[in-house]
Order: structure tokens, then C-alpha cells, then sequence
């Protein structure tokens, strides 16, 4: 029972640092974006009426919608949209039409989560650094220098993975939210009246008198939720129990705390509002609450970036992206990966968001569109699970849905005012995103149709064979093939160049289903083809590591018995040709082509020995 509580205790922790880093950094901007937009007249019944917008938004989307709802829809364990979109697409398999729809939104929606993953760092470490034009505005020139060196750091270090510093996420983030909770409490113990804007009545009031402002503001209140997604999507890392018990113990108090505490400090001194953050702590503590800021906010992106690279992972075993080179950065820790294409692709795209937009408040126009649609797009895919998946009754999966909908749209329908002022920067990452995406899927479609057009049956081409068979040389051979049950290309141009045939022949499949984990008990299925040959199928969830020769030591038992050392690899390389006709437009084909061209090496991939791999090129038109 101790290290039961133990374990939560450390795993809650954990979460305050890793989950709750970019929603607990919201502070700092949050407030200064809805009273310095210039839409807000500065009275008392306004501050209360927008402090209690903040506190009910929190309460409906994160408290009931993420915390107490989406938590629910876990994928074997596994949170985030595209386990979301993987659960959803499985319950709608009866339903291709519906299923090819709920597929396209979800993966527009996984394409937006980059756009949200430029942003969230820009505006969190550039929010951050502008404290230091509240100890002196002679700072004020080095603020965009210090926040790109802040970040190349932090992109720098990536490589080296988190193991070393990750161990202290948790607590510096603690640190933080304990901060900005005491902040909170000195500014409303001098305002202790404040505390009557946690009545909905006051947002209802604002609301009613001034229904065009308040439907304006919406696109900076969103900034309080900024990372309410990493909830669902650190899911599989910690587990609803802490990720609900570190939410409900620690960082709604310490938020609701501090932004009631930023409302007090604009009752007593309005001209406040041009940083209330930073002007609540006293001189003395201004930069070293500068510094913890600091610290809060790379660890909030430092979450962000290595959810990019788990994404990423996940969108490329479930054939949405090329190949792209996957290190680890764990021998303990699997799941603790890097991507250095993803790592320097954000980087630049960061830079790109600081230097262009300069300033936090430039930067909170951009943001708002792209997370507002991901939420509503997630909203759609829940009613989807609950109704086929869990077969709940319609008027309660509606009655579930429904008002998390509305509240979506409404937030999205106000961002989108935003569009010009840069919302436009996200959606066009996304946007781009998304094209590369079902790109490859179309083209890996279209080329798979062109394999098995041109394929070979192959029990009937290996009986064949043996009515007078080549020469057999010692040793097995592997085949890798993308369609069980043709013969690869590999093969073909091995007889016909070499002349020979191993003594034991596999041909092997690796297939990736739209679940997170497949089992060491369900990882291989094998078929004898006679002659001593073998058809294996080798099954993966997009949360697995492809490992092929360690999948094989599973056929051992089933009679046969493979040799590392006389192991060969033989996988077809090959090279498309876009041509005139059916497929795609001639710019997907071409584009489709290059990404085909620099896809990383399959068999780095499948992590297959580098000394044992024989690759046969060939080509084929689309």
C-alpha cells in the first residue's frame, strides 16, 4: 500500500511538470491580452465579469470536458488525437464512407497540433523574457535576442534526450505553481471581494451586456487553456489518476489563484494592466520570478517538443509520413525518442513566429485558431467512440457532446476573427502539413495498387521454381514485401542476377494496425510455403518499435530456426516515376516522388543489421 502511494505521489509529480507546464505558463499572458486588446472598458463589473469567464472556461473545458470526459477515451491505455482518431475509426469500420471522413478530419486535426507547437513555445518563452523590461526598459532591445538563444538551447539539447533533466521538471514546475498561487493570495487578501467574480452570474452579466465584446475577447480568454490537449495526450505516460488528482489538488487552485489575484491588483492600480503578472510580485522578487518563468516555460515547451517527436512516430506507422530517421534516447525508456528533421523543422518555424511577430502580444493574435479547432475536432471524434464504440444511447452521446460543441465552435467562430492578424501563420503549417500527408497516403496507395498489378502469385511462382530449382547456397534469407503473398521484387532480381536460392527463404510482412500496442503473443504469424520456405506476418501498433529480427526469434518454436550470423536481409529499393494519367495531380506525384526519394532507410526502420542488408533497386511508374 506504501509504494502504491509512492508511486502515485512521484507519477502526480511528474505530471505537474510534463502535463500541466503550458497551461500553468498561461498566466503570464493570459489576462494582459483580454484588457489590453483595447475591446474591454476598464470598470469593476468588467474585471469581475471577465475573471469569472476565465474561471468558468477552465471549469467547463478542462475541468468536465478533458478531466472528466475525454480522460475516459482511452486506446489500450494510450491518450491524444490520434489514439483518439485510431478508436474512432475502429468503431466506424462498418461505415467506409463515414470512417474515410472521420480519418480526414482527424488527421487535419494531428497536422494542427504542429501549428499549435509553433506558437505555444514562441509566445510562452518570448511572455517570459518580457519580464525583464518590467525591471528596466533598457532590456527591452534584448528581449528578442535572449528568447532565440533560449530556444536554440533548448532545440540543441534535444539529441541528448530528457532522462538527465527530466528528473526535475516536476518539481521546478511545483515550485511555479506554488509561486504564482502565493502571488494570487497577496493581491486578493487585499481584495478579498474579488473572490464574488467564481459566480457564473457575473460572466452571464458581461456576456449580456455586452454580447459583441464578449464574443471579441473569446479568442485571448482561449490563451487559459493553452495545453489543455496534453492532457489527453500524456494519457498513456501517467494515467488518468494522476493526471485528475494533480489537475484538481494543484493546478486549478494555483491558476484560479493567481488570475483572481492579477483582477485584484487591476482593482487597486489600473495601469496595471500593460503586464498585471509581473506587477503583482514586489521589486525585489521581479527577476527572480523572471528567471522561474523562464525555467517554467522551456519546460512547458520541452513537453510540447517531445510530444512533436511521439506524434510524429505515431503519424508515420500509421502510413501518413515517410520513413524519418527515429533515435533513442533511453535504453530504459522507449518511448523517449528523437526526430532531428522534427526537432530543426520547429526550430526554424519558431524562429520564423519570434522574429516576424516580435512580441507576445503579437504572438497571441497567431494563436487561438489552430487549438480551438483541434478541440472541436476532438469533441467530433468523442461523439463518434461513445455512440458506435461504447454504444451509448444518441440522446445521451448527444446530450454528452452537444454543449462541449457549441462551446468549440464558439471559441473557434471568435478566433477566427484573428485570421488576418496572424492566425493565418498555424493554419498555414497545418495546412502545408496536411498536404504531405495525404500525399503519402495516396501515393503509398497508388503504388501498392501498382505492385499488385504487376505481382506474382507467390506459392504458385515458388512451385514453379522447383520443378528444377537454382542452386541452393547456405544461409537464410529474409524478404521484406509489402503485399503478403506476391513475390518481391528482391527476390526476382536475386535469381535473376545472383542465380541462387538460400536454404531457408522468409518472406516477410510488417503490417501496422491503428492500435497503440500489439503483444510479443500476437507479434508474429507464420505459414509454411513448402521447400523450406516461410510466409510471416509481423504485426506492430503505432506505438511500437518495428524491430524485425527481433520479431523473428518468435518463429524459433515453429520450426524454424534462424542464425544471426547467417542472416541476409533483402529488401526491393524503389525508385517512382511520376507519369501523365490516373493518380494524382502531376505536382502530388512529383511531390509524393521526392518524399518517396528521402525517406530514411527501411532498413534503419526496422532496425535491421546495417552489415546484413542487401538492397535491389527497381522502378516503378505511378
Amino acid at each position: 500500500m506504501q509504494n502504491s502511494k509512492t508511486s502515485l505521489a512521484a507519477l502526480t509529480l511528474a505530471a505537474i511538470g510534463v502535463v500541466y507546464g503550458d497551461i500553468g505558463t498561461s498566466v503570464l499572458y493570459a489576462v494582459k491580452e483580454v484588457f489590453g486588446s483595447g475591446h474591454v472598458p476598464f470598470t469593476h463589473a468588467n474585471v469581475y465579469g471577465i475573471l469569472s469567464i476565465f474561471f468558468w472556461t477552465l471549469t467547463v473545458i478542462v475541468s468536465i470536458k478533458y478531466v472528466v470526459l475525454v480522460l475516459r477515451a482511452d486506446n489500450n491505455g494510450e491518450g491524444g488525437l490520434v489514439a483518439m482518431l485510431a478508436l474512432a475509426s475502429q468503431a466506424v469500420q462498418d461505415k467506409p464512407e463515414l470512417r474515410k471522413w472521420l480519418l480526414a478530419i482527424g488527421i487535419f486535426g494531428t497536422s494542427l497540433f504542429y501549428g499549435d507547437g509553433v506558437i505555444t513555445p514562441a509566445i510562452s518563452v518570448l511572455s517570459a523574457v518580457e519580464g525583464l523590461e518590467v525591471v528596466s526598459p533598457a532590456f527591452k532591445e534584448w528581449v528578442i535576442p535572449l528568447t532565440l538563444a533560449i530556444l536554440l538551447a533548448l532545440f540543441a539539447v534535444q539529441k541528448r534526450g530528457t532522462t538527465g533533466i527530466g528528473r526535475f521538471f516536476g518539481p521546478i514546475t511545483l515550485v511555479w505553481f506554488f509561486t504564482i498561487a502565493a502571488l494570487g493570495v497577496a493581491q486578493i487578501l487585499r481584495h478579498p471581494e474579488i473572490l464574488v467574480a467564481l459566480s457564473p452570474h457575473h460572466a452571464l452579466g458581461f456576456m449580456f451586456r455586452n454580447p459583441v465584446t464578449a464574443f471579441i475577447i473569446l479568442g485571448a480568454v482561449v490563451l487559459c487553456v493553452t495545453g489543455a490537449e496534453a492532457l489527453y495526450a500524456d494519457l498513456g505516460h501517467f494515467g488518468k489518476r494522476p493526471i485528475r488528482l494533480a489537475w484538481f489538488s494543484v493546478v486549478m487552485p494555483a491558476l484560479t489563484l493567481n488570475y483572481f489575484g492579477q483582477g485584484a491588483l487591476l482593482l487597486e492600480r489600473p495601469e496595471a494592466v500593460k503586464n498585471p503578472f509581473y506587477l503583482m510580485a514586489p521589486d525585489w522578487a521581479t527577476l527572480p520570478l523572471v528567471v522561474l518563468a523562464t525555467m517554467a516555460t522551456v519546460i512547458a515547451s520541452q513537453a510540447l517538443i517531445t510530444g512533436a517527436f511521439s506524434v510524429t512516430k505515431q503519424v508515420i506507422q500509421l502510413g501518413y509520413l515517410p520513413r524519418l530517421n527515429v533515435q533513442h534516447t533511453s535504453v530504459r525508456d522507449t518511448g523517449q525518442i528523437y526526430i532531428p528533421a522534427v526537432n530543426w523543422g520547429l526550430f526554424v518555424a519558431i524562429v520564423l513566429a519570434v522574429v516576424m511577430f516580435r512580441s507576445s502580444s503579437a504572438l497571441a493574435a497567431a494563436y487561438g485558431i489552430a487549438v480551438t479547432l483541434d478541440m472541436l475536432i476532438t469533441t467530433i471524434l468523442t461523439f463518434f467512440v461513445i455512440r458506435f464504440g461504447w454504444r451509448y444511447p444518441l440522446w445521451l452521446c448527444i446530450g454528452a457532446t452537444a454543449w462541449f460543441f457549441l462551446v468549440d465552435l464558439t471559441f473557434f467562430a471568435s478566433n477566427m476573427l484573428k485570421l488576418l492578424d496572424g492566425g493565418w501563420f498555424p493554419l498555414m503549417i497545418g495546412g502545408c502539413l496536411f498536404t504531405l500527408m495525404i500525399t503519402w497516403k495516396r501515393g503509398r496507395e497508388l503504388l501498392n495498387e501498382k505492385l499488385r498489378a504487376d505481382s506474382i502469385d507467390l506459392r504458385s511462382f515458388l512451385d514453379a521454381v522447383f520443378v528444377s530449382p537454382p542452386t541452393r547456397v547456405s544461409g537464410t534469407a529474409v524478404f521484406l514485401t509489402a503485399e503478403s503473398g506476391t513475390v518481391p521484387n528482391a527476390m526476382l532480381h536475386n535469381l535473376k542476377h545472383n542465380k541462387v536460392l538460400h536454404d531457408h527463404n522468409l518472406f516477410v510482412t510488417v503490417k501496422h494496425h491503428e492500435v497503440p500496442w500489439i503483444g510479443l503473443d500476437k507479434r508474429v504469424e507464420i505459414e509454411s510455403l513448402g521447400h523450406d520456405c516461410w510466409q510471416v506476418m509481423i504485426h506492430y501498433g503505432f506505438k511500437n518499435d518495428p524491430d524485425v529480427p527481433e520479431a523473428l526469434q518468435h518463429i524459433r518454436a515453429r520450426g524454424c530456426d534462424l542464425e544471426p550470423m547467417t542472416t541476409s536481409y533483402f529488401l526491393s529499393r524503389d525508385v517512382v516515376v511520376p507519369t501523365i494519367g490516373r493518380g494524382m495531380a502531376s505536382w502530388r506525384e512529383k511531390l509524393f516522388a521526392q518524399m518517396h526519394h528521402n525517406a530514411s532507410a527501411a532498413a534503419d526502420f526496422l532496425n535491421l543489421p546495417n552489415n546484413a542488408v542487401v538492397e535491389l533497386g527497381s522502378k516503378i511508374e505511378i
